[in-house]
């Protein structure tokens, strides 16, 4: 059965827009030469374009490989050790999946924010996360993957 979607507790939405912030930069300093520019003269060419969103994404799917380890705290026995073992994974893809180019390594990191979605799912499933998780985790990933996708499909 699933748990009731609650509303998201305000630090938390909060926080995470503030997490999207480099995905959504570099989307659109991907979209918008003369931001790109800037970008590059005031904070340097690692901060605009695929750049910013792939090294970002990657800590921020090993972010999420803890956020899921701490979840998986609250669980006993057989499903405990299902959810520590499940919670590495997004660390692993990251670590695994992030090279061979900005297009495939985007592409790896929209799989690997779709699959953490996934994940999440599992551990909400099992009462593991607040009941807002969800509602929280849909809103952020949506948006990650768009700005993620622009690099891929523009």
């Amino acid at each position: 059965m699933l748990p009731r979607m609650k509303s998201i507790p305000f630090a938390p939405l909060i926080l995470g827009l503030a997490g999207l912030i480099p995905f959504v930069w570099g989307a659109a300093t991907y979209l918008a030469e003369p931001l790109a520019q800037w970008g590059v003269r005031a904070l340097g060419p690692r901060f605009v374009g695929p750049y910013i969103q792939l090294f970002y994404g990657t800590v921020i799917l090993s972010f999420m490989s803890g956020v899921l380890w701490g979840f998986a705290t609250k669980a006993q026995g057989a499903r405990a050790a299902t959810a520590y073992t499940l919670s590495v994974i997004p660390a692993l893809w990251a670590f695994f999946m992030s090279g061979g180019g900005p297009t495939a390594a985007a592409t790896n990191l929209i799989f690997g924010f779709l699959g953490l979605l996934i994940l999440d799912f599992a551990f909400s499933i099992w009462g593991l996360t607040p009941r807002w998780w969800m509602s929280l985790r849909i809103l952020l990933t949506s948006i990650v993957v768009a700005c993620l996708a622009v690099g891929v499909f523009l």
